[in-house]
């Protein structure tokens, strides 16, 4: 099953483009880059988390890229890429692969939906099949509330899933992290937008306890200070 998964992955990216051009859409692009700093564990930790797409309105390659920098070293750095198909209106279905840098060198297949759920949430949801045989799901959402054209407060959500303890990594298996954040930024331009965050990370079941052996805690409150860039 995973090897059907990462091939059938890098195939569909592979005829991705040809596909948009094949059926005549015109090709767009769009990129998102929020990149902040916060101090957490008596350390500053940089972290950036990325994604664009270039395309028509049926087929589109998406590259998605998130991670966190402290002390010298990368704490975690992935990427993926991805075709993406037109399956409903304001919904994607999305299959291809992804690679984790840190913390440790790791392929994934991907399968998953994005798009734009009722009241205006933005939802990124993916299951991930690993090399090894590991199976984990990503639940993300997002929304927008105005105060002005200017400043909006983004509440967002974030699950992480796993189908089995992974001792090594610290992980247990069901629900194991959520973060619950609230970003408040000022667009000085819709390609311009410094920002504040204030995001809790909660772990949960056997994860908690991996991590109340290791630090005392199994949870975290961090502000964070940015800059968000859309073009």
């Amino acid at each position: 099953m995973k090897r059907i998964l990462l091939l059938a992955g890098a195939a569909a990216i592979a005829s991705a483009l040809p596909a948009v051009a094949a059926e005549g859409d015109p090709i767009y692009n769009y990129t998102l880059i929020e990149a902040d700093i916060a101090e957490a564990d008596d350390e500053t930790v940089a972290a950036w988390d990325a994604q664009g797409w270039v395309g028509g309105d049926y087929n589109r390659f998406w590259w998605k890229t998130e991670g966190a920098f402290a002390d010298g070293d990368f704490d975690e750095a992935e990427v993926q890429a991805l075709y993406s198909r037109y399956i409903s209106k304001y919904w994607d279905a999305q299959i291809g692969v992804r690679y984790d840098l840190e913390p440790k060198g790791e392929t994934y297949g991907v399968i998953g939906v994005q798009g734009l759920a009722p009241y205006f949430f933005e939802v990124d949801a993916a299951a991930f099949v690993s090399s090894s045989g590991d199976v984990s799901a990503r639940f993300e959402a997002t929304g927008e509330l105005l105060f002005t054209q200017r400043l909006i407060l983004e509440p967002g959500v974030s699950f992480d899933l796993y189908a089995e303890d992974d001792p090594s990594r610290q992980i247990g298996s069901g629900l194991s992290t959520a973060e619950y954040s609230a970003q408040l930024r000022y667009e000085f331009t819709r390609e311009l937008a410094p920002y504040v965050e204030l995001a809790y990370e909660k772990a949960y079941g056997d994860t908690a306890d991996f991590q109340r052996l290791e630090t005392g805690s199994d949870d975290d409150t961090i502000i964070k200070v940015g800059l968000r860039t859309m073009f």
